[in-house]
């Protein structure tokens, strides 16, 4: 409960900073206010993050076991399932704007790396329906696979930097310059990032530098030693979405709606930034 107070009053104390801008940003888009109703915004996101972290796979269980089950006290005015799953929508783009505030401080060494969220099995893909016409078809280095991209920088840490969503048939090096301007240091990669145009653009353009492995055919390249270990440590990005899919649930294939797929990722990216350990280079490597 210690957890969940801490979790609800930071929540509650940015949407009350958010929420005049989020107001503004609906009526010059012709919309209007959003309607008051007796759960609010805040406690929506608390729930929906609440249910990545306490690692629950079906949110409707989750709903009616453990909060209508056993939190009445804490969140007494629950609506019904279906009126809260009508409500979600209410809570995506200050997700979003919560996700980024809860981002890592870039500490010059920095990894990059994506991973299929597939939405289903590859002998489905003709009868799916809910993502048609927006995932398409892609391949990771474990095979084909229909739906997105989630491309990732993440500090030695272990904490997020920058995300950034796509479809399943994106190169892995389109979202670069836009994920990796803002940073500084040495941003590590594998072999698929490697592109002598992007490196150029990198260091014309920002103040980071890409480093990668080299593929067979390449000539070798001279790296300090530091640089050399720190690129051998690349592994942790990977262990970092091991924790995403296998822990926060952010990939499987029962969504019924585009929403409750982006909340759905949402929120468990918000639940990993909560983590109070996450997987991280103990001991960073020193130049000898």
């Amino acid at each position: 409960m210690d957890n969940l107070t801490e979790l609800y009053c930071h929540i509650d104390d940015f949407y009350k900073a958010f929420k005049p801008e989020f107001e503004a940003h609906l009526i010059a888009n012709g919309r209007r206010r959003l309607r008051p109703c007796q759960i609010s915004v805040s406690e929506i996101m608390t729930i929906l993050i609440l249910f990545h972290q306490l690692r629950y796979r079906q949110f409707k269980s989750f709903y009616y076991h453990h909060l209508l089950g056993m939190m009445r006290d804490a969140f007494p005015n629950l609506p019904s399932y279906s009126r809260f799953i009508e409500l979600i929508p209410r809570s995506v783009l200050p997700l979003c704007t919560y996700l980024q505030s809860m981002m890592g401080d870039c500490t010059g060494v920095s990894y990059i790396d994506s991973t299929k969220i597939a939405v289903c099995h590859n002998k489905r893909i003709y009868r799916h329906k809910v993502f048609e016409g927006l995932a398409t078809r892609g391949k990771s280095s474990m095979g084909w696979f229909y739906g997105f991209k989630l491309h990732a920088i993440i500090n030695h840490k272990g904490e997020l930097l920058a995300v950034k969503v796509t479809t399943g048939n994106t190169d892995d090096r389109a979202p670069v310059k836009e994920m990796a301007t803002p940073l500084f240091g040495k941003l590590f990669g594998d072999r698929g990032y490697i592109s002598k145009a992007l490196n150029e653009w990198l260091a014309q353009n920002s103040n980071i530098t890409l480093i990668t492995k080299l593929r067979r055919n390449m000539k070798q390249q001279m790296l300090e030693p530091m640089d050399e270990a720190l690129l051998n440590h690349r592994s942790l990005v990977e262990t970092v979405f091991g924790e995403l899919k296998n822990l926060c649930q952010i990939e499987h294939s029962r969504h019924r709606s585009v929403t409750g797929f982006i909340t759905n990722l949402l929120s468990g990216l918000i639940a990993y930034c909560w983590f109070p350990y996450k997987p991280t280079i103990k001991y960073m490597p020193l130049q000898g």
